[in-house]
């Protein structure tokens, strides 16, 4: 499955690209996720995300590719949940170019999954992927904001307490149900609008014969 999301942050090229090289500062930008280590180019993390009151958590690895000349960064992602038999593997290229309003950032997801979210179809995964890269361009747009892109990277939720070795809480999940919901109602909207109408013809069939 093919996703394709753009987004706008309020900062020149250089700056932002330099933002996006610092995986420690950008990973906790993103719903959801942790950077558990990052070595290089290599790196660990998790997501937990819920749909109602079914939660699920992923564990995983990837690596990035970067391309300074195109400004263009290659993620390599795959991981499997925690605590069932679903698998999701993915290939995000983001590509960075001048915008009036700042950079424009496009990126292009490369989706296979498998389990419990596999039964969500293109229609939901987009409108799943719309809302989290709107978080993730606002947590982003904060971040810039507030620090600077050539701010040190904080400590963060997830990430290994290096005096304690052990890892922090986990931020709150993402809430897949609540981006689900509308495109589910939208595609419930024509079978139950077939069922009305058949009602209302049978009904109205009774009340003829009954005449």
């Amino acid at each position: 499955m093919q996703l394709d999301h753009s987004f706008t942050v309020p900062a020149d090229l250089d700056e932002a690209w330099k933002l996006f090289q610092n995986l420690d500062r950008v990973a906790p930008c993103m719903p959801g996720a942790v950077l558990d280590t990052h070595d290089g180019d290599s790196f660990t993390g998790r997501v937990k995300v819920k749909v109602g009151a079914v939660q699920m958590s992923y564990r995983g690895e990837g690596t990035v590719t970067r391309d300074v000349a195109a400004r263009s960064m290659l993620l390599d992602l795959s991981g499997s949940e925690t605590r069932g038999a679903g698998t999701a593997s993915a290939r995000v290229t983001a590509t960075l170019t001048v915008d009036p309003a700042g950079t424009l950032v496009r990126v292009r997801t490369d989706l296979d999954i498998t389990g419990r979210p596999a039964q969500f179809g293109r229609g939901i995964m987009t409108e799943v992927g719309d809302r989290i890269v709107r978080q993730f361009a606002t947590r982003l747009e904060e971040l810039l904001r507030d620090a600077g892109p050539a701010a040190p990277a904080v400590s963060t939720p997830g990430t290994v307490d290096p005096l304690r070795g052990r890892l922090a809480p986990e931020p709150e999940a993402v809430d897949l149900g609540a981006a689900a919901l509308p495109v589910l109602l939208r595609k419930a909207a024509a079978p139950a609008a077939a069922v009305v109408f058949a009602v209302v013809v049978i009904q109205a069939l009774r009340r003829r014969s009954r005449r």
